[in-house]
């Protein structure tokens, strides 16, 4: 696997089976396998333990190589890199994800970003997955994935009322975007119509949960954020299988994506980049 820097390092006990991944110069090919990423109520015992893990340990870096650090890429502390209501919705965050996920594996190199699937029937139940509500691990620790502190930078450029920590305020759960909506999504042919459409979803998820989920500047620094996003990503992934003659726009292909070294083109395969979701395929029933 590559580190957050682009660099190549060894993965042991990274799950599936050797394919060629991009380095930090276009071009540049290296070996590694595909680390799966999974639905957060699948995951049990070592499983959940190694998402906690990496991001506690992240959350204690007090550099570059920390929580903070990459949290505040998405919003505050300026300048915001962000793409929202763009062409680079998609590739943007792509990008994002994959290059926070490489700093979570050099804390716990099994660990891969969950996803939450919001039109699940537990999710239109319960609302919030378990995983991030419960306040405390099995042995009795904060739990990492209920929330995170927010920098003394983004607060003071965030002004009088900017939080110092994360909060979340959820809706009904029933007012969750739908597995039909999704479906309905998934059917259209064309790259932009599609992503508009899905960012409406994510927007929509963003509001139902509230608090600083519900603010740019603070969203990322929340662990329901990436799990959220997991989910985004992992339906352009599905639209990819549904739809493998369609694609991103030849004139956004070669778009640069920063503060990220990838361009828009090694966004587009999730296997080039060295992960996949698991339980996939283009026949994947949404919301089950």
């Amino acid at each position: 696997m590559l580190t957050a820097s682009g660099q190549r390092r060894a993965s042991p006990g990274d799950e599936g089976v050797p394919v060629t991944v991009m380095a930090s110069s276009p071009g540049q090919l290296v070996q590694a396998p595909v680390s799966y990423r999974k639905n957060i109520v699948n995951l049990r015992g070592p499983q959940l333990e190694a998402v906690r893990g990496a991001i506690a340990a992240s959350m204690a870096i007090g550099d570059d190589r920390g929580w903070q650090h990459w949290a505040g890429i998405h919003g505050l502390p300026l300048p915001m890199y962000c793409r929202h209501h763009t062409p680079l919705f998609l590739p943007w965050h792509r990008a994002y994800l994959y290059y926070l996920e490489l700093t979570l594996k050099e804390q716990q190199p099994t660990a891969s970003l969950p996803w939450w699937d919001w039109t699940s029937a537990a999710s239109h139940r319960t609302g919030l997955p378990a995983a991030y509500t419960d306040p405390t691990t099995p042995d009795g620790q904060p739990n990492p994935l209920a929330g995170s502190v927010i920098n003394d930078i983004a607060q003071r450029q965030g002004g009088a009322d900017a939080p110092a920590r994360t909060s979340r305020d959820p809706d009904d759960p029933a007012r969750l975007p739908t597995a039909a909506q999704v479906a309905t999504v998934l059917e259209l042919g064309d790259f932009l119509d599609f992503q508009q459409q899905v960012e409406q979803l994510h927007d929509a998820v963003h509001v139902w949960v509230g608090g600083t989920v519900a603010e740019i500047p603070y969203a990322s620094y929340d662990p329901i954020f990436f799990a959220h996003h997991a989910m985004i990503d992992r339906l352009w992934r599905l639209w990819q299988l549904r739809h493998p003659t369609a694609g991103v726009p030849a004139g956004l292909i070669d778009e640069a994506l920063p503060p990220f070294n990838i361009t828009v083109r090694q966004t587009i395969s999730v296997t080039a980049l060295g992960y996949d979701y698991a339980s996939f395929s283009s026949r994947t029933v949404i919301g089950a």
